[in-house]
């Protein structure tokens, strides 16, 4: 037999309980009172705090990496710092306050009402695009480059709105009705549209400024831009060539910590240009409605209102004024008391209305209108001559009837 062993009893949990529930009694209470909404600014909203960029923010990231010393070009050596293992250093002092200036361009650009086009079609750099672009409501490209994106653009919008077309299609359950390979068609047409238009489809017009990484790769994005006169912003690393640039980030453009660090700093820049671009437009219309409102009160109120002591109404509203002008000015006007009546006076004015009345002067005659000279009758035009007359044929002698007879 096998003998029972005595285990010790785990202990168990004693599983608190709630304490019963006092007997409810009918108790008056005063409802809760309900919070106030808190009342919407009608200010524009406050524009990004701009970080401090550190170099301590840089050399995490890797922007200072350059490429192999062999593959360089000449023209970036005023921004390359050293080598190292074969490796082109850049300069960092450099591309702090570079990156500092290219800021403020930024923000002053988008401040003018411009629109950015981000570009980058490398596989390090196309996540990064799309998201800082989405965030601060631009315009991207993260596929490959469509030649005539710019210098062809009305072609490119005619493709953009086909691609709207066959979403709107879709959304409507058109594709289903189709026969299936026909639907199919339409589906992959929509997909490669998707594919490179989705990122510019509300693209109306040439943007006036692009944000390129890796302008090696971009060059066709690049020699576009400077037909058309666009600005460019990139990250030029040390094997490109940075004459091509009008705003220059020296960096490395292969690193994606580097990438997203620098993108992250041009798209903050555009969301602060478009905040103070709605506050000036916010301060415009104040201004206007200012102005209207002192016009206005001007027209209302005279000079000679103000010495007889009207109320001031400047910093009235026009409903305000409205109500309070015709109460102030029905206080200023005396108004007349009536005269008593005299009957006697009433029955001798008239009569002495008439005498003192003087005859009118009769009118004088008209002058009668001087009759219009009759015109000359016109000439009758003169006979024309008649005809001669015809001359008769003389009779044939009568024979001689003496003659007959004999």
């Amino acid at each position: 037999m096998v003998e029972s062993l005595d285990l010790p009893e785990e202990p168990t949990a004693e599983i608190p309980q709630e304490p019963e529930a006092a007997p409810a009694t009918a108790v008056a209470t005063e409802p809760a009172p309900v919070p106030e909404p808190e009342p919407v600014s009608s200010a524009p909203a406050a524009p990004p705090v701009r970080e401090h960029l550190t170099m301590k923010a840089l050399l995490e990231a890797g922007v200072h990496f350059g490429h192999q010393t062999r593959r360089w070009n000449p023209t970036m050596k005023k921004y390359i710092f050293t080598q190292r293992n074969g490796i082109h250093i850049i300069d960092l002092q450099q591309t702090l306050g570079m990156i500092n200036n290219v800021y403020q361009e930024m923000v002053d650009l988008v401040s003018q009402g411009g629109k950015v086009l981000f570009v980058g079609t490398k596989r390090q750099a196309q996540e990064v695009i799309q998201s800082e672009a989405e965030r601060c409501g631009m315009l991207y490209v993260n596929q490959r480059w469509l030649g005539g994106t710019m210098t062809n653009f009305q072609t490119i919008r005619t493709r953009i709105n086909y691609m709207l077309e066959l979403q709107q299609k879709r959304d409507q359950g058109y594709f289903r009705l189709l026969p299936k390979k026909e639907g199919v068609k339409l589906r992959d047409t929509l997909n490669r549209l998707e594919k490179y238009f989705t990122g510019v489809r509300d693209m109306t017009e040439v943007p006036k400024a692009i944000f390129v990484i890796d302008i090696g790769r971009e060059d066709i994005c690049i020699a576009e831009a400077q037909r058309m006169g666009v600005e460019i912003f990139a990250i030029v690393d040390s094997d490109c060539d940075p004459n091509k640039v009008d705003h220059i980030i020296p960096g490395n453009d292969d690193a994606v910590r580097s990438i997203r660090l620098i993108t992250n700093r041009m798209a903050t820049a555009v969301l602060e240009g478009l905040a103070q671009r709605e506050a000036l437009e916010q301060a415009r219309i104040e201004e206007m409605s200012e102005v209207d409102e002192s016009q206005f009160m001007t027209a209302y109120v005279s000079p000679d209102d103000e010495e007889e002591g009207l109320p001031e109404m400047e910093g009235l509203d026009t409903a305000t004024v409205a109500e309070v002008a015709p109460a102030a000015a029905a206080a200023i006007t005396p108004v007349a008391e009536p005269e008593a009546e005299d009957p006697v006076a009433e029955v001798a004015a008239p009569e002495a209305a008439a005498e003192d009345a003087e005859p009118e002067p009769e009118p004088e005659p008209e002058p009668e209108p001087e009759p219009k000279p009759e015109p000359d009758p016109e000439p009758e035009p003169e006979p024309e001559p008649e005809p001669d007359p015809e001359p008769e044929p003389e009779p044939e002698p009568e024979p001689d009837p003496e003659a007959e007879s004999e």
